[in-house]
């Protein structure tokens, strides 16, 4: 397969092996004991693949394929679903809970680095709000610095929403005023995947604790050309909190057009070693906006993998991104 993002074995090796550095304030880590260089992002995948290692526990899982960090998935009666072979799952609704959930990860060398909200914010407004001020409220015991939302409309008209959506995120803001928690708005779907509507809503909210998770695999998806991808990460990398890390391999001749959305996407998609996407250049991206937050993996192409492959795919993905950071 074509890539400009492979390595060598023997690089895979050293990558994986690598520990996890100290940790910085909330949602950044610390830079070098000599202060003279950047901060090392912190390497994270979603709970949700963990299950694929084969380990007894999400930790153990995390371990074996060298992520020093998880993005959790969170459920409105704040239970994490996915962190399995932990108590029975953990939850957050307690403030005991969160740190319980913390303390445990920390005692490993490990980190949630992010919770994600499945929202239907136009269906049920105040009960989204009101659970996105649970989260930021744990957030801010767990130092978890980011929270990864969706907004999109389910309900309303698209020439509705972005007006819907600017208050909803005030809201937000507003009710997690006493925290530093930051709220990423994952680029994806019809509408947030829109470079248009993604600055309309950002002015709207006027906050810098409301940015993106950047999921670099979905502006491409969305039809965007390849070399047109690296400008839009650019544009929106100041206000980048959280990273989905993803890619796609299309045929040369597709790679620089304008495609319909989603075109072939459940053919072509594939690890981030394999795919057209060049992260080393993404990840310079993020540096030169002072961007401190983890890069996470989140790989959709895993079920093309044999099973007992499967964690192989993600160490390599890992090890990959250890060297770019």
């Amino acid at each position: 397969m074509h890539s400009t993002n492979d390595i060598s074995r023997r690089e895979f090796l050293a990558a994986s092996g690598g520990m996890m550095i100290g940790m910085g304030a909330l949602g950044t880590f610390a830079e070098s004991a000599e202060g003279s260089r950047p901060a090392t992002l912190l390497v994270a995948v979603r709970d949700m693949h963990l299950r694929e290692v084969g380990e007894k526990d999400v930790w153990s899982a995390m371990r074996a394929i060298g992520a020093q960090g998880v993005e959790a998935l969170v459920e409105p009666d704040l239970w994490c679903p996915h962190l399995f072979g932990v108590e029975k799952p953990p939850s957050i609704a307690t403030d005991d809970g969160a740190k319980r959930l913390a303390d445990e990860a920390k005692s490993r060398g490990l980190r949630i680095t992010s919770f994600c909200m499945m929202n239907r914010f136009d269906e049920r407004p105040d009960e989204e709000v009101n659970w996105a001020v649970r989260v930021a409220r744990a957030c801010q015991i767990m130092k978890v610095g980011a929270i990864r939302i969706d907004v999109v409309p389910r309900r309303l008209k698209s020439d509705e929403f972005l007006k819907f959506a600017s208050e909803v995120c005030k809201q937000l803001v507003e009710k997690t005023a006493d925290t530093n928690v930051r709220f990423g708005i994952e680029n994806h779907g019809g509408t947030t995947n829109q470079v248009e509507f993604l600055e309309k809503l950002f002015d709207g909210v006027g906050s810098e604790r409301m940015g993106l998770t950047l999921d670099t695999g979905n502006f491409y998806w969305f039809g965007n050309p390849l070399n047109d991808l690296y400008g839009i990460y650019r544009k929106f990398a100041p206000r980048v909190f959280h990273t989905h890390c993803k890619s796609i391999a299309y045929p040369t001749d597709k790679r620089n057009v304008k495609r319909d959305v989603g075109w072939e996407y459940g053919k072509y998609n594939c690890p981030i070693y394999e795919g057209d996407i060049d992260f080393k250049r993404v990840v310079a991206i993020l540096r030169e906006a002072g961007y401190r937050g983890d890069l996470c993996i989140e790989d959709e192409s895993l079920g093309k993998f044999p099973k007992e492959k499967r964690g192989e795919v993600l160490a390599k993905e890992v090890a990959m991104l250890k060297q770019l950071r």
